[in-house]
């Protein structure tokens, strides 16, 4: 009998991260050597945890995402390279670290709620910590960086210090969506604004959703410490009917119940918000030194667009923006996290009544450009709709005769907002538990294989002209991060993507678990058949994390490097050669990789990923977690741009009561003097 292949295990170090703060620190060469012509500064953003938690993990399996977004900055110069990192210290920062260091203020203190962050006095920290976005305005003489986030406005920082300078916006131009006067206003956004490089301008988007979607998506909004005591004692008395239920009794059989029972909470929270909360989109133009100009985008029949999920990316072209509903859901189950720690039954009961599954098609909305004039205040969008889900999406910046030319990554049937909980049951492995120590990490053990698409769309009507879709059974599973060239030698975008590198996460068995299967065992574009899917040799060994290179134009795959066992990619950036050809191809691809308790920087050339790394760092100082999008500057320096928004200015009217005031003043205000 041959010897059983030891089973690789999800990296423990993605589970880790420090907040501890690094200067100017050498990175240790574990492998091969930093190219000398690698060079600007490479940024990457992580979530570090929170005040709470101290770092990662998270406490109660909170989501990994959920927390302070850290960032990274590498400055390689001539085969050298360093790293300095620095927390995002917005003003609900240090709120957050206020209510919970100081018993005075203990009673406004911020908890976690899932993917988010909450205050019941506050509101909703702006945790920062998903993308950069690259920007400048004619006048400027350097590049300025943002930071962003699904759930709050971005912020602008310095690219030398990395300290946080003034958010892209006042809370006057920003629409929350809640009817309450928080000082921290719930405002839902995008993690991906587009700039133009040839406009010098910045699109964001602000949206709202009413009370009947969140409702439609959930059956309540839950933001108490527990449930009423009635409730609790009814669903802990189900579960526990379920949980010793000989016959497996399907759930469906309660659905009259579930029906009872939701119209007994949307009452129950409808009083408590006491009005609706409405749909709305709002497209929103910054040219880097005024006030945001916005649109309000309807729909052809004059109904507001009303999204579904969230709106994570949008894209620009010449003519158009286009923006999608994306398949990272955001909504009331997001915020549910352990309403009822006594009961695990009841916890699990919970979670099966209130959370959908993503919808697998992707509603996309395009703006006419030249319908964004100063003198109107709503812009019709043209509606289309692309089979299979998307959460990151490119665009090519031409569009000759109208037509859009989209690039997509399908990451179907895998659902980055669900997270691996205390008392989640192991699909391969039942009924054990799934390992207690990925609490809070993505239930990524995919329902199906990620697909890459490319599609044009008439920017006039909506209407796909052409659609080609790929994938690979082997290394597509968990689509998810992208690098191409972003600039020219100008410094102009390029006109056209002919290459985009992609990362997959791979296939973990262990975070596959018997919610997420029974959520998407009946996935209607299903690839991959579920006994292929559940078995187990394929699972363990032939589903590796890979980096790999699309021929945009050909619409295949051109380059691949597949992660050894045990190992994942994630957070690859294109950095150009110093005095590169201009190809899309001639550079190299920097990222981060986790394997056992080790993170590590590799280097790939991009025109040779196949090769391998030809360079790996590391430093034991340098503790990053589970890392999430990138950018390179050829050049940094200290902000010189004018633009600010003071920030006692952009809360005094949102504080109401003394008490929070006096937070203010003395826990707030003197850090943004």
């Amino acid at each position: 009998m041959s010897p059983k292949i030891p089973e690789p295990r999800f990296p423990e170090a993605a589970m880790t991260a420090s907040r501890q703060e690094i200067s100017n620190l050498p990175m240790n060469v574990i492998y091969g050597d930093v190219p000398a012509d690698l060079s600007g500064h490479t940024f990457i953003i992580a979530p570090v945890g929170s005040v709470a938690s101290g770092g990662l993990p998270n406490p109660n399996a909170t989501h990994i995402f959920n927390g302070d977004g850290m960032i990274y900055r590498f400055d390689w110069e001539g085969g050298q390279v360093t790293v300095k990192t620095k927390l995002a210290r917005t003003p609900c920062y240090y709120a957050d670290r206020a209510t919970f260091n100081n018993l005075a203020y203990r009673s406004h203190q911020f908890r976690d709620r899932g993917l988010l962050r909450f205050s019941p006095s506050l509101g909703l920290r702006d945790e920062v910590d998903i993308a950069f976005l690259a920007f400048n305005t004619a006048k400027d003489s350097q590049e300025r960086l943002m930071i962003t986030y699904d759930a709050g406005r971005p912020y602008e920082i310095d690219t030398n210090s990395l300290e946080v300078v003034t958010p892209v916006g006042g809370n006057t131009e920003w629409k929350s969506f809640l009817p309450l006067p928080y000082p921290f206003p719930p405002v839902l956004s995008t993690s991906h604004p587009a700039f133009d490089g040839y406009t010098n301008e910045v699109f964001l988007v602000n949206y709202g959703r009413s009370l009947s979607n969140f409702l439609e998506s959930a059956r309540f909004i839950y933001d108490l410490e527990q449930l009423p005591q009635e409730l609790q004692q009814l669903l802990s008395a189900i579960a526990k009917l379920l949980e010793n239920n000989p016959l497996q009794i399907p759930l469906g059989m309660f659905s009259k119940f579930s029906q009872s029972f939701s119209q007994l909470l949307i009452g129950w929270i409808e009083k408590l918000l006491g009005t609706a909360m409405p749909d709305f989109v709002h497209l929103m133009r910054w040219d880097g030194v005024g006030k945001l100009q916005q649109w309000e985008l309807i729909l052809p029949d004059g109904s507001p667009v009303r999204i579904e999920q969230s709106i994570h990316q949008l894209a620009v072209t010449k003519d158009y923006v286009v923006l999608m509903d994306t398949s990272l859901k955001i909504g009331p189950e997001q915020i549910l996290n352990n309403p009822v720690p006594d009961s695990l039954e009841t916890e699990r009961l919970l979670r099966r009544l209130l959370t959908r599954s993503q919808q697998p098609n992707s509603p996309i909305y395009i703006v006419r450009r030249a319908d964004l004039k100063a003198d109107v205040t709503t812009v019709v969008v043209r509606p289309a709709l692309i089979p299979l889900e998307t959460v990151h999406f490119l665009t090519d910046y031409e569009n000759p005769d109208g037509q859009i030319t989209m690039h997509t990554a399908h990451l179907c049937a895998t659902d980055i907002a669900e997270w691996v909980r205390k008392y989640d049951i192991s699909k391969f492995d039942a009924p054990k538990s799934a390992p207690l120590w990925l609490g809070g990490m993505l239930s990524n053990g995919q329902m199906d294989v990620g697909r890459l698409g490319r599609y044009q769309i008439n920017g006039e009507t909506g209407q796909i002209r052409d659609a080609k879709v790929i994938y690979d059974t082997r290394r597509h599973w968990g689509i998810g991060f992208y690098a191409c060239q972003e600039k020219l030698a100008s410094g102009l975008p390029p006109q056209r993507i002919d290459n985009i590198y992609w990362q997959s996460l791979g296939f973990w068995p262990e975070l596959l678990t018997e919610f997420i299967y029974n959520l998407y065992e009946d996935y209607p574009y299903r690839a991959v058949p579920l006994k292929e899917l559940l078995e187990r040799q394929e699972a363990f060994h032939n589903r590796p994390s890979s980096l790999f290179r699309v021929d945009t134009i050909k619409m295949e795959v051109a380059d691949f490097y597949d992660a050894p066992p045990g190992y994942f990619i994630s957070s690859p950036q294109f950095v150009p050669r110093l005095n590169s050809n201009g190809s899309s191809t001639d550079g190299y691809i920097v990222c981060t990789v986790f394997g056992g308790n080790n993170n590590e920087i590799w280097i790939f050339q991009a025109d040779r990923l196949e090769a391998g790394p030809i360079c790996k760092l590391s430093h034991p100082q340098l503790d990053f977690g589970f890392t999430m999008h990138t950018t390179w500057l050829s050049a940094i320096a200290p902000r010189t741009a004018s633009y600010d928004i003071p920030v006692r200015q952009d809360y005094e009217s949102l504080l109401k009561q003394p008490a929070i005031r006096q937070l203010f003043t003395e826990a707030v205000y003197p850090h943004f003097q």
